[in-house]
């Protein structure tokens, strides 16, 4: 398929800049595939569509503070430093991304904190914005961690347009956040409050818990029409034998398996074995599913409105049918939905 059958008309006063004042009561849109029935509802009525034993698998990844302001030594200039991942914890190694890149040069000191408490040098470049650093902090990791955690904002998505408010801290997450290692929220799963959690677990519902730390991959622009050439990021994931042996046993009694967003999407499909059994595994994925794409686990799926031409509407499509996702989405934004990360969500079943 091409990037450019993933684009569509798309007022930008739609994106959703804050949350909903409830997680479980912005809007879904639900889509039967079998029937072709769509519907508008509120999320919380998602309980409806499911029943005793059937399985929703939930990525518990945690979103931790990655968005640092520094100014760099004699320039005094302001620097973005996006942490990415750490690469050694002795050492207080990190991937980041700076901006502007231009004037970020290997053995650049960058200073954080409105005492310049916290230093980093620049050891490495490794894209045309990537460059390891090295904090400079003589102390144990635990206390660094916190310490650099401090100085850090919740790292909202830019497209937001606004800075980070004290409500973030907490709504830029799931009430199930465990792992920490994310820079992106896994979305589709904020819809969930934890009273509706519980009145799935009276239902008979069951939950299955994988960790994806989701990366900036997911907002990097497609820059190929021929979307067979183009490279997903590469995401760190896990999936336990307890989460896979859920989700085999519901599946072999015949249950519903609801994947909660393209993040646990991506890493079912990921390790499914060649008998459409989820393994155990512990690695990394870059897999990128666009239309046409045979899916092997899941029978439904829980995700949010995508902007256009992102990999998250590709996946959408793919799940959902190419032609029908694009029809929804005209008519999401001819009845107002709210899109992206803060947005309202849809249920493809």
């Amino acid at each position: 398929m091409k990037l450019s059958q993933f684009r569509f008309d798309f007022p930008e006063e739609l994106i959703a800049s804050h949350p909903n004042k409830n997680r479980d009561e912005s809007r879904m849109l639900v889509f039967d595939r079998k029937t072709g029935q769509v519907e508008h509802k509120q999320f919380k009525d998602i309980l409806e569509y499911f029943d005793d034993k059937d399985v929703f698998v939930f990525n518990d990844t945690k979103v931790f503070p990655a968005r640092l302001y520094g100014n760099k030594e004699k320039t005094g200039a302001k620097i973005e430093v996006f942490l990415l991942r750490e690469l050694n914890e002795e050492f207080h190694l990190w991937d980041v991304l700076v901006d502007p890149a231009r004037k970020i040069r290997i053995g650049n000191k960058l200073y954080f904190g409105d005492d310049d408490s916290m230093v980093a040098e620049v050891i490495d470049n490794t894209t045309s914005r990537g460059r390891t650093l090295r904090f400079l902090y003589d102390g144990p990791a635990e206390e660094f961690k916190t310490a650099l955690y401090s100085l850090g904002e919740t790292p909202i998505p830019k497209y937001l347009g606004r800075q980070e408010e004290e409500d973030d801290k907490h709504r830029y997450q799931t009430i199930f956040a465990k792992n920490e290692g994310a820079v992106v929220a896994p979305a589709a799963g904020m819809h969930f409050s934890r009273e509706l959690l519980k009145r799935m677990e009276i239902k008979g519902i069951d939950f299955a818990h994988i960790t994806l730390h989701s990366g900036l991959g997911n907002y990097r622009e497609i820059d190929v029409e021929d979307l067979t050439k183009h490279k997903m990021d590469s995401e760190q994931m896990e999936v336990t034998q307890h989460a896979a042996d859920i989700v085999n046993k519901a599946k072999a009694n015949g249950a519903k398996i609801c994947a909660v967003g393209t993040s646990s999407m991506r890493a079912i499909e990921t390790i499914v074995s060649t008998d459409h059994q989820l393994k155990a595994s512990k690695g990394w994925t870059n897999k990128f599913i666009f239309p046409p794409y045979e899916f092997n686990i899941a029978d439904a799926m829980v995700t949010n409105l995508h902007l256009p031409q992102s990999t998250l509407l590709m996946m959408t499509a793919a799940f959902g049918g190419y032609d029908k996702v694009m029809e929804l989405y005209e008519e999401a934004v001819k009845e107002k939905y709210r899109f992206g990360t803060y947005g309202d969500s849809m249920l493809i079943l």
